[in-house]
């Protein structure tokens, strides 16, 4: 009787143990189209990503680029002060969407330019996406809507002890 009962949870682990690889794999499959990675211009045209993969770019709309053609297509550059990268998109753009404003599109990279699914533009006028903010810094040119002052992110640790987080 013993060895039965030790069988049967034997049995038992193993089939919840095949379930749980099973459903672990169904889940990534499931996601592996919804990871979007962001890069910013600079990455972009530092190494350009692999023709055909879907990622987000975000930045500012280049002054002076903005074309709306006769069409629902729309040309802009996608800046973040070091480098700038064509960006075609079919659709109708966000209400708050300009230039010199926040933008993040998805998409990928044909030819040097990106084709563009989706763009997010700021939902009011102070805001601007994270990683929109993140990539400002780091270039130097981020300009808090508040204050009017740049803000830069420096790689220097704080002498404190704490972390520079902004």
């Amino acid at each position: 009787m013993r060895g039965l009962k030790k069988q049967r949870r034997i049995q038992i682990v193993a089939l919840a143990a095949v379930a749980l690889t099973l459903s672990a794999a169904l889940i990534g499959y499931a996601m592996r189209d919804g990871i979007n990675f962001f890069r910013t211009p600079t990455q972009v045209a530092e190494a350009p990503p692999p023709a055909g993969e879907v990622f987000r770019i975000g930045g500012l709309v280049a002054d002076g680029t903005l074309i709306r053609d006769q069409s629902e297509t729309v040309t802009f550059e996608v800046t973040d002060g070091n480098a700038a990268i064509p960006v075609a998109y079919t659709g109708v753009l966000p209400d708050l969407f300009g230039e010199g404003e926040g933008a993040v599109a998805l998409g990928s990279l044909e030819n040097g330019v990106f084709v563009a699914t989706e763009v997010l533009a700021r939902h009011d006028e102070t805001y601007m996406p994270k990683e929109v903010i993140d990539a400002l810094q780091e270039q130097g040119i981020y300009v808090d809507p508040e204050t009017g002052e740049r803000s830069a992110i420096h790689s220097e640790a704080p002498s404190n002890g704490a972390t520079a987080n902004n």
